[in-house]
């Protein structure tokens, strides 16, 4: 039987081939819509794990991490800098690091923060040391930049049009370990030198740190307005204890000392005027609205697969009717209609099994690549893998490919040798 179905196979090479192909695409696409969105959602929280608790102004809790935590750039609202100041000499707080962005170098996020958010972001260097002066930078792990290279800041990005700070350069110092995050593409310079570039100065902002600048990145940017810098003295060394009338800051990095003092954080700076937040819990209703849109891109291509098999019962109901002489001789010569229905199901079964393994193989190599892509622009690392569920979803592809094979098989049972040699 087996001889005979590989010869069958081989005589019938082209159709088969039509066949495995159209399975393993239909395949492919569910497998590729279950695994990006899994490579996502843990890439997304491998990523927010490191950040305990995100502090900023009142606004949306959603653009807050996306903008601290995954970098994305958008204009977020200034709160006052005595948050910072408080938040320093809380003894429920191991380390606070206020963050502050909106300048750019070659497509790379620049990020004002503290020399003590440097060493805890990697938990080492990889080469170098954390800054110490306000000409100094440290680049992530993803960084197309080495140790002594020069850096002018760029106000916004190119893409929309931004100016850069010519009379303005920092040098790098240090590289990070790789993190999985957005902070892999980041450059970190100190707050103290994107306060001084922005030319923020503590009395100035100190009365008025809580209004919203809608229209400009983060740092605060009436500068901007005026076609005016701060100076920077590259050589001056850091000054990072916070005072009452620190300029205002889009966001604050927060590692609580127990879990206990997180919660209570979080419960007192949500008062109205700021907002705190658990990353992971943000990420839970994203992920919400990914799993929705994961169960339409199912669908799409439940549909697809649905369209396929039909398409398959078509073919195979005429294949059959195309082969009732060669049924028919077999019968003639002795073969019990078993064997026909052996043949029959197994060379179709065959072909549909060997698709949607194929079709596996297709879908895992295509999230791979989306993976890379988005890794690549984003800086989160998405693992791409099969789960024990996976398997379960193969199960019931193959059983479907049963039910499909059993339907040529029983036509071929149910002919009679008389008939199908008169045809």
């Amino acid at each position: 039987m087996i001889r005979f179905i590989c010869a069958d196979l081989r005589r019938l090479w082209a159709g088969s081939l039509v066949v495995v192909l159209l399975v393993a695409f239909a395949t492919a696409l569910g497998v590729s819509v279950v695994l990006q969105e899994r490579a996502l959602r843990l890439g997304s929280a491998r990523a927010a794990d490191k950040f305990d608790l995100v502090i900023g102004a009142g606004g949306s809790e959603t653009q807050l991490v996306l903008s601290s935590v995954f970098l994305q750039p958008s204009p977020l609202p200034l709160m006052p800098g005595e948050v910072l100041a408080r938040l320093a000499t809380d003894p429920r707080v191991d380390w606070a690091a206020p963050i502050g962005f909106g300048d750019s170098f070659s497509g790379y996020p620049m990020v004002g923060t503290t020399t003590k958010m440097s060493n805890k972001l990697s938990g080492d260097f990889a080469e170098g040391k954390a800054f110490t002066h306000e000409g100094e930078a440290v680049i992530g792990s993803a960084v197309r930049l080495s140790l002594g290279d020069e850096i002018k800041p760029m106000h916004g990005s190119a893409e929309e049009g931004g100016e850069t700070h010519t009379e303005l350069a920092y040098n790098v110092v240090g590289r990070l370990r790789p993190t999985d995050s957005a902070w892999d593409r980041a450059i970190l310079v100190p707050i103290q030198a994107v306060w001084h570039i922005h030319g923020l100065e503590a009395e100035e902002h100190a009365d008025g740190a809580e209004e919203t600048e809608g229209d400009h990145d983060h740092a605060g940017a009436e500068h901007d307005e005026h076609g005016q810098h701060g100076a920077l003295d590259p050589d001056a060394t850091l000054n990072e204890t916070w005072a009452a009338d620190a300029p205002g800051l889009p966001a604050i990095l927060v590692k609580p000392k127990t879990i206990a003092d997180a919660y209570k954080l979080r419960q007192d700076y949500r008062n109205g005027n700021t907002i705190a937040v658990f990353p992971g819990e943000v990420l839970t209703s994203l992920y919400a609205t990914l799993g929705d849109a994961k169960q339409i891109l199912v669908a799409v291509a439940s549909g697809a697969q649905a369209l396929v098999a039909a398409s398959l019962v078509l073919v195979t109901v005429i294949h059959i009717g195309q082969r009732r002489r060669q049924i028919g001789a077999l019968r003639a010569f002795g073969a019990p209609r078993g064997a026909i229905f052996g043949i029959v199901f197994l060379e179709f079964f065959f072909l549909v099994a060997v698709g949607i393994a194929l079709g596996f193989a297709l879908g895992f190599a295509a999230a791979l690549t989306l993976s890379g892509l988005l890794s690549q622009t984003s800086g989160i690392a998405m693992p791409v893998g099969f789960a024990r569920e996976d398997a379960g979803l193969m199960g019931v592809l193959l059983a479907f490919a049963g039910i499909l094979a059993a339907l040529p098989a029983v036509l071929a049972y149910r002919q009679s040798p008389a008939q199908a040699l008169r045809a």
